[in-house]
C-alpha cells in the first residue's frame, strides 16, 4: 500500500506553481468554471429606505416616469432583451468552456512537470488538453445537470408549501451537503485520471470513486486543508472589496446626499478586479495541483519503491 505524505504533496504543489507559472494563466481561465457565485455580494444593502419618502437622491415622480418609459422601450424593442439574454448565454457558455480548458491544462501540467519537463509553454499546453475537453466538459455537465434536477424540486416543494417543507427536508438537506463534498473529492481525482489514464467520463469517475474508496482518511483529512486553507486564503484575497463596499453599507442613510462614494468604492473594485483575478488563479493553480499530485502518489505501483531498496543493498 502506498504512503501518502500530505506536507509533501502540499509542497510539491507550490513549488510546481511558483516554477511554471504559465500554470497561473490556466489557474485565471479555470476560475470561469469554478462555481459559486462571489461576485454579487454586497447588493440589497439600502432595502430599508422608504420610496415615499426623501432618502432617495431623486424625486420619487421622476422615478416613476424613468420606469414608464422603460416599460414603453420595453415593449417596442421586446427583441433587443432577447438578443441581450442570448449574448450573456453563449458568453457564459463560452467562458465555462474557457474555464474546463484551463482546469484541464492545470492538470496536464502537472503530469508533465512530474514526467520530467523542466520547461511549459502555454501553446504546448492548450494543444495537449484540447482531446480531453468533451470528456472533462461532459463528465462537470452531467454532475451539474444532476445537481439541478435534484435541487430544483426540493426549491419547489419549498415553495408551494409557503417555507414549511424546507423545515421537513432539512435533514436531507444535511445528508447531501457531506455527499456533495464526496462527489466533489471523486472528480477531482477522476479528472486527472481521464486525462494520465485516457480514459472515458464513466470510466473515469468509476476510477475516481476507486481511489476516494480506498483512501477515506487521508482524503478527509486533504479536504480539510484545502477547504480551512483555501477558504481563509480567499477572504484575505476578498478583504478589499470587503473593505470598499463595508463603509456603504454602514453609511448607506449618507447616500441620499451623495453618491460620490458608492462611484469611488466601483472605482476601486474595477482597479482591484486584475489582482483579484490574479490571486485567484495562483490559488486555483495550487488547489489543482494538489488534487493532482495526490492522484499520481495515490495511483503510483507499490512495485517502483522495490529497485530502489535492491540497489541500496547491492
Amino acid at each position: 500500500m502506498n504512503t501518502f505524505n500530505i506536507g509533501e504533496v502540499l509542497t510539491r504543489a507550490w513549488n510546481i506553481v511558483w516554477k511554471h507559472k504559465v500554470l497561473w494563466v490556466f489557474g485565471i481561465f479555470a476560475v470561469f468554471a469554478r462555481g459559486g457565485g462571489g461576485g454579487s455580494g454586497g447588493g440589497g444593502s439600502n432595502s430599508g429606505y422608504d420610496m415615499g419618502s426623501g432618502d432617495i437622491p431623486f424625486p420619487t415622480d421622476q422615478l416613476e416616469r424613468n420606469f414608464n418609459q422603460f416599460g414603453q422601450f420595453l415593449e417596442q424593442n421586446w427583441w433587443i432583451f432577447i438578443v441581450i439574454g442570448l449574448v450573456i448565454i453563449i458568453l457564459s457558455i463560452l467562458f465555462y468552456a474557457l474555464g474546463i480548458m484551463g482546469r484541464i491544462g492545470l492538470i496536464q501540467g502537472v503530469l508533465k512537470v512530474e514526467k520530467g519537463a523542466e520547461t511549459l509553454t502555454f501553446a504546448e499546453l492548450w494543444s495537449e488538453s484540447m482531446p480531453y475537453f468533451w470528456r472533462i466538459f461532459g463528465l462537470n455537465f452531467l454532475l451539474g445537470l444532476a445537481v439541478f434536477l435534484l435541487i430544483i424540486p426540493l426549491v419547489l416543494f419549498g415553495a408551494i408549501t409557503a417555507g414549511i417543507g424546507f423545515l421537513c427536508i432539512l435533514p436531507l438537506i444535511c445528508i447531501l451537503i457531506p455527499i456533495s463534498w464526496v462527489v466533489m473529492v471523486v472528480v477531482e481525482q477522476a479528472q486527472p485520471a481521464i486525462i494520465a489514464e485516457n480514459l472515458g467520463m464513466l470510466d473515469g469517475f468509476k476510477r475516481g470513486w476507486e481511489i476516494v474508496k480506498n483512501n477515506g482518511v487521508n482524503f478527509f483529512l486533504l479536504v480539510l486543508i484545502i477547504f480551512i486553507g483555501g477558504g481563509i486564503i480567499s477572504f484575505i484575497i476578498a478583504l478589499p472589496i470587503i473593505f470598499a463596499v463595508v463603509p456603504l453599507v454602514l453609511g448607506a442613510n449618507s447616500l441620499d446626499q451623495t453618491l460620490t462614494p458608492v462611484y469611488i468604492a466601483l472605482a476601486c473594485c474595477a482597479v482591484y478586479l486584475p489582482v483579484l483575478y490574479l490571486f485567484s488563479g495562483i490559488l486555483n493553480a495550487y488547489i489543482q495541483s494538489v488534487w493532482t499530485l495526490t492522484y499520481l502518489r495515490l495511483t503510483k505501483p507499490s512495485e517502483d519503491e522495490t529497485p530502489i531498496f535492491a540497489e541500496a543493498n547491492a
